[in-house]
């Protein structure tokens, strides 16, 4: 891949020639002359320690970088999305009275 094709935030497949022994998925942060800086992602369970070292960072060179299908990033995409959802729960009259003795 070649530095013009390479562009912050998109999502490339990646190969480590030292750090890492699968290929992985990174987020483009920054671009350096012949490089370029990624948050890893995706990557093989057997590289979650090597992962963990690195922060989820790597600097890779372009020629280690190729593109990625449109349907693995959205596949990776509603894996990241979190179902959790946050309400509000409203008091019920024994917390509320709980409460008011406890401020007497």
């Amino acid at each position: 891949m070649k530095k013009a094709d390479v562009k912050a935030d998109d999502i490339l497949s990646a190969k480590s020639e030292e750090e890492l022994t699968k290929p992985f998925l990174g987020k483009v942060e920054k671009i350096y002359e012949n490089s370029a800086l990624l948050s890893i992602i995706d990557f093989d369970p057997t590289d979650k320690t090597a992962v963990s070292d690195l922060n989820h960072k790597i600097v890779v060179n372009f020629k280690n970088l190729k593109s990625v299908p449109k349907k693995k990033i959205k596949e990776i995409q509603a894996l990241a999305k979190s179902d959790v959802k946050v309400e509000k729960i409203a008091k019920s009259e024994q917390d509320a009275a709980n409460d008011a003795t406890k401020k007497d």
